[in-house]
């Protein structure tokens, strides 16, 4: 549920031209603006990664040149979502979900007080860069980029990656790096503009036809809910309408792509609210920017979907939606 900001009286309605125009634009940007977050970025995105675990992940990013910080920050989200208790069916254990025999050889004393503790984010965080940086050595005469064989090293073993000279031809492998790439893209600080998503106006077009929807908590628009929406579930169908399935909460819808600054925002980006604007984890509200300030979004129990606007004190950030984004979120039960 999201806090209601009252700024300047009331939230401004939009008239239905207007917003067909912002659809209509959103396919002329698409096809105007260039760039991207490009690789090498060192910088975290705000918030990107939980408040406690910052400092950790901005230092041992830097271990070595085969890895940043975004990357890093990748690897722990994709591995265990940041939950320093985690612990998989295989004994995975931690934040970095090592496995008891690899943490034996590669698990340092991060914090120095003279254990190696593989709960302890202060001992495993930097440990996972230590241990990315340890087969990235063992790979570094291979021909390729650094980092994409550093990751093949980590999923299919440094001897494949020397066997093949390169990323081995195992899909699990090749999709493993893939992911992780696209996901440091969510953790890097934006260096220059993202392009828009192809997709973008279908999800507004989708999001407008709901106006007037009432909300309802954990609302999917199902018929057996009578169409309702929580604010999530509105933002997931609305990209599922244009073929881009996005996780069910908010918090990891925001991993969905790269973050536009508020300056940059387009049509379609989806937009954030919090009431801890230092993590990403803590998202509990998300909307459809619709230009002009404005968004669409089912805001809480009692409302229905709605234009509201998104420069309140909760304001936490935005996305820019991806195929490959989407995608490599990791499904958790």
């Amino acid at each position: 549920m999201r806090k209601v900001w009252v700024i300047g009286g009331a939230a401004v309605g939009l008239g239905m031209g207007f917003v067909m125009l912002l659809v209509v634009g959103v396919y002329l940007v698409a096809g105007n603006l260039a760039g991207g977050v490009g690789g090498g970025v060192k910088k975290l995105a705000k918030g990107a990664v939980p408040a406690a675990y910052e400092p950790l992940v901005a230092k041992a990013g830097t271990t070595c040149d085969a890895i940043n910080p975004a990357l890093l920050a990748a690897q722990l989200y994709q591995e265990s979502g940041f939950n320093p208790k985690a612990q998989s069916a295989a004994a995975a254990q931690g934040i970095a979900q090592f496995i008891p025999g690899t943490w034996a050889i590669h698990g340092v004393d991060g914090d120095g007080d003279g254990d190696r503790d593989v709960w302890d984010p202060a001992d495993a965080i930097p440990s996972a860069a230590a241990y990315d940086c340890s087969l990235a050595s063992y790979v570094k005469s291979v021909p390729g980029n650094l980092t994409e064989n550093m990751l093949a090293a980590y999923n299919a073993g440094p001897d494949a990656v020397i066997r093949y000279q390169g990323v081995p031809p195992y899909a699990e492998t090749r999709n493993y790096v893939k992911t992780i790439m696209t996901l440091a893209e969510s953790f890097a600080a934006p260096v220059s503009r993202v392009d828009p998503s192809e997709q973008a106006a279908g999800a507004i077009d989708y999001a407008q036809k709901k106006l007037g929807t009432p909300y309802l908590w954990g609302g999917n628009g199902t018929a057996d809910q009578g169409g309702r929406f929580d604010c999530s579930g509105l933002t997931k169908a609305a990209y599922a309408s244009v073929g881009i399935t996005l996780p069910r909460v908010a918090n990891d819808q925001y991993n969905a792509g790269p973050h536009p600054s508020r300056d940059e925002l387009l049509p379609g980006d989806l937009v954030f609210f919090s009431d801890d604007l230092t993590n990403s984890r803590a998202i509990r509200h998300v909307g459809i920017y619709v230009g002009g300030g404005q968004m669409i979004n089912a805001p809480f129990t009692g409302a229905v979907i709605r234009f509201d606007p998104i420069d309140t004190p909760d304001y936490f950030g935005a996305t820019r939606v991806t195929e490959d984004g989407a995608k490599a979120l990791p499904k958790r039960a």
